[in-house]
């Protein structure tokens, strides 16, 4: 690839980044969104999320994993109670942690 064809990528790939994460900035007014779509949006973070998150804990190596003797699913059952408990996201990110931590190098799993 050329220093010219690298540029034009660049120039090009920075053009579509700013319209397409702009596209609700750039207008005067506010765009019309029917309810059911602002509410649904409301669940768009947590989904993401999920879709990050669930596959990573109940998988390994791309099949489902076919043991309990796993720290990944008791770090998020200790993870989720503390949440649910405390609604922190540090405390809920340390008991995580130190659950796995402690299975894996207590235990061996």
């Amino acid at each position: 690839m050329t220093a010219w064809e690298a540029v034009l990528t660049i120039v090009g790939l920075a053009c579509i980044t700013l319209l397409t994460r702009g596209f609700f900035i750039l207008p005067a007014r506010d765009l019309p969104l029917p309810g059911w779509l602002r509410q649904g949006l409301r669940y768009a973070p947590l989904a993401a999320l999920a879709a990050v998150i669930v596959p990573e804990v109940v998988t390994n190596n791309g099949a489902l994993i076919t043991t309990w003797k796993d720290a990944r699913l008791y770090a998020a059952a200790v993870g989720a109670a503390y949440f649910f408990w405390r609604r922190g996201i540090l405390g809920t990110i340390l008991t995580g942690t130190a659950t796995m931590l402690a299975l894996r190098l207590g235990l061996g799993w």
